[in-house]
């Protein structure tokens, strides 16, 4: 199973090189790999549908409770044929659709980057993993969004969705690692066991609200879904595969695989109902004032991910089942509408829904798939559409007192869906064929047989949806425990849920025939703008960079001496608060040892040159005072019997000086070295800083000490390291590494220092 999920990074990493050698061979075969991962993961239908999960387990980092374990149940296996099946068509699509890109085998490789982030994110088991598969589509997603590098407008959209994105894992990370804590390992399948510690911890309300902003990030729920119709910026294969199957449907995973764990509450429920319901209606009305066929299917996705929120919000049984098979049927009829859009604008050059027509004359195959999905959409029976529709209104219809409401707001969202699925799968293909597009004709095999194998799919499971109940009881078991048996069928009697569907396509049919769509339509909601959740986030956005110009610019002006000023003060307010909260400092003076005249005399030494670098006037003054001050420590450590220390802290002091000394010759003399209203400010910070630095050490020496960690280097330096100066030892060998970076960063410094001195910024200037 990991060989299946490292394969496409394999792939990924190893393609600049292949393609150096046959760059025509990459749409070829790398098709290949999303199609042999989808025959080994069908393998295992027979053994997930009778024996339940089955699991993988790679150690890792086991000292944390992190080790590569992979979880194929129902669920996974779902998201993981629809991840390698359509990402497959996919490929091949994308072989004919960019032919002529010069970056094609750079687009095959973030294609196949993404495709194994999003088979690792759905079948691991450990949470860690997880979070990580889960960032890597985020990242890749980025690539691929802003695969047009040389458009603005991609780039931007390619940002924004990062950023969302992003952000949301972050904060989705924060409550994986709380969930893993409490539950006491990070192992899905082990934290099953912790469900009712989890539920019932104060805790509790706060981390399902870091899943839920992880999820709704992901998954562009309201108000975080402005990302997603910015993103259709991308190459319409990049649509078909992040927007139908894979990357928005992340965060449906996520819901649907932490429900047994962490719902089944109110919060839960309710969070979820409200979000869903909010984002599947707005997204839906959206779509109403659209004219791009991408647009429109961008706001229709958004409107089907919030019905699949709503459904696992409303949480029962019919629900559960129903947000199952519409995981399946929103993924074959969307992509196959992706996948036509794409055609369209391939063959006409135009998007423009108003501006199309008539071309099922030149392209009948298409045209067919165009009609099977959108009648899948539409939720018509024989359709696969038909029974996950069947099933979400009776689960809405039973649901207490809340059943009109919930009803209502679902049958609203389907028949406006239905116009929005007929625009794209219907209307371009009907009526008469524009003179603009007379020329078009019919696209290549590998354009129009993805499409149509999907499409075929949606009418094969409408009309035989038996073949599917084995797979959906695995699937519907993966989300509740326990879940009773299922038997898929078209005919489930006369009831409301059949009135409540065929008033759903009448008034769905009627809305279609009597609303056109056009630009006025988008004008008139143009006036809204300045209120739409993207707008509101531009202008927070907006302020802070404002903000943050204003906060740099006072602190980071370019003069180190304010540098250093910040710092301190920040650093003595820090400790002062520190010692305003209490000092435990009980100094034993019998143990102080006497001072001897040497040391008094260093003493006098040191407050001598502290006192001079304060008073003189020359920057040659300050540096030999300071350097005096090191001596004067390089002494101390020899009358405390750590020559190795001393002769370190002489080298850097020696070092030091003369490197000042050389830089001074290259500065500029100056006319005041400082005012004595600076001077006293920092001679007051000083003594402040210095002050709460000496109380501190004083209360680190009452502090309990613990001998382990030098106890051990004492012990071994010569047994591991055969060295007897301890000190040595760690430097060179237990800390090598280390020091050795350590030592390339003073290199680097230093190679920097000399090329700022032999920086000539004004190159006419006779020197």
């Amino acid at each position: 199973m990991i060989f299946a999920v490292i394969s496409g990074f394999i792939s990924a990493a190893i393609l600049p090189i292949f393609s150096r050698f046959n760059k025509n061979l990459v749409p070829k075969l790398y098709p290949f790999i999303p199609l042999g991962i989808f025959i080994y993961l069908a393998s295992y239908l027979h053994k997930v549908n009778t024996e339940g999960a089955q699991f993988w387990s790679y150690t890792w980092i086991p000292s944390f409770g992190i080790n590569l374990d992979f979880r194929l149940d129902g669920l996974s296996l779902l998201f993981g044929l629809l991840i390698t099946g359509i990402g497959t068509l996919v490929f091949f699509y994308t072989s004919y659709y960019l032919k002529e890109d010069k970056y094609l085998d750079r687009f095959y490789g973030y294609l196949t980057m993404f495709m194994a982030a999003m088979l690792g994110l759905v079948i691991s088991d450990n949470l860690i993993v997880l979070f990580i598969f889960w960032e890597l589509t985020s990242i890749s997603s980025f690539f691929l969004i802003g695969y047009k590098n040389d458009d603005p407008s991609s780039r931007k959209s390619a940002l924004t969705a990062l950023g969302v994105t992003g952000f949301g894992g972050l904060i989705l990370l924060a409550g994986l690692i709380w969930i893993g804590f409490l539950g006491g390992d990070f192992s899905f399948t082990e934290l099953l066991n912790s469900s009712e510690i989890i539920k019932n911890h104060e805790s509790y309300t706060w981390i399902i609200i870091l899943v839920f902003i992880g999820a709704f990030t992901k998954s562009a729920q309201f108000p975080f879904h402005f990302w997603l119709p910015g993103a259709m910026k991308a190459p319409t294969p990049v649509s078909t595969y992040l927007h139908s199957a894979t990357m928005v449907k992340a965060g449906i995973y996520l819901l649907a695989r932490f429900t047994p764990l962490l719902g089944g509450t109110d919060s839960w429920n309710w969070t979820l109902m409200i979000v869903g319901g909010i984002t599947m209606l707005y997204a839906a009305i959206h779509s109403l004032f659209r004219t791009d066929l991408k647009s429109i299917l961008a706001y229709s996705t958004i409107s089907a991910l919030g019905i699949l929120v709503f459904l696992l919000g409303v949480g029962t049984e019919d629900a559960l089942l129903a947000a199952g098979i519409f995981i399946l049927t929103h993924a074959l009829y969307k992509a196959t509408l992706f996948l036509i859009t794409g055609i369209i604008d391939h063959e006409t050059g135009t998007r423009e829904v108003t501006s199309l027509g008539g071309l099922q004359r030149v392209m009948k195959p298409v045209a067919v798939a165009g009609y099977l999905a959108a009648l899948s959409s539409a939720g018509v029976p024989l359709f696969l559409g038909f029974i996950s529709k069947e099933i979400m209104y009776e689960a809405s219809f039973h649901y207490g007192k809340w059943a009109i409401l919930l009803t209502a707001a679902l049958v609203i969202t389907k028949i406006i869906l239905f116009v929005a699925g007929f625009w794209v799968g219907v209307k371009p293909f009907t009526g008469s064929l524009p003179d603009e597009h007379q020329s078009a004709k019919m696209p290549s095999p590998l354009l129009w047989i993805p499409p149509v194998l999907l499409a075929s799919l949606c009418l094969l499971f409408g009309v035989f949806p038996g073949i599917l109940d084995r797979f959906m009881q695995a699937v519907f078991t993966s989300i509740l425990p326990g879940a009773p048996e299922i038997h898929l069928a078209i005919w489930h009697g006369f009831n409301w849920v059949l009135v409540l569907s065929i008033v759903t396509l009448i008034l769905g049919t009627a809305l279609y025939l009597g609303l056109k769509p056009s630009q006025i339509l988008r004008e008139k909601v143009k006036a809204f703008d300045r209120v739409a959740p993207i707008q509101l986030i531009e202008n927070i956005a907006l302020g802070f960079q404002k903000f943050a110009e204003k906060w740099t610019g006072f602190f980071q002006n370019g003069y180190l001496r304010n540098y250093v000023i910040t710092i301190l003060l920040f650093l003595t307010v820090l400790a002062g608060y520190r010692i305003y909260d209490g000092v435990d400092v009980h100094l034993d003076w019998s143990q102080i040892s006497e001072i001897t005249p040497s040391e008094f005399l260093v003493v006098v030494l040191m407050v001598t040159s502290i006192f001079f670098a304060m008073i003189t006037k020359t920057r040659t003054g300050v540096i030999v005072a300071l350097g005096i001050i090191g001596l004067a420590n390089c002494l101390f450590f020899l009358y405390y019997s750590a020559p190795d220390l001393a002769m370190t802290q002489f080298s850097i002091d020696t070092l030091t000086v003369l490197l000042f000394m050389l830089v001074l010759f290259q500065l500029p003399k100056n006319r005041s070295f400082s005012t004595n209203k600076i001077r006293i400010r920092d001679g007051l910070l000083s003594l402040m800083f210095g002050s709460m630095i000496a109380i501190l050490a004083l209360e680190v020496f009452e502090a309990p000490s613990y001998t382990e960690v030098s106890d051990y280097y004492a012990e071994n330096a010569y047994l591991l390291a055969k060295g007897k100066n301890v000190v040595n030892v760690i430097l060179v060998d237990f800390r090598g590494i280390d020091t050795l970076v350590e030592t390339i960063v003073l290199v680097i410094a230093a190679i920097g220092v000399f090329s700022l001195l032999n920086l000539k910024l004004n190159p006419n200037k006779k020197t």
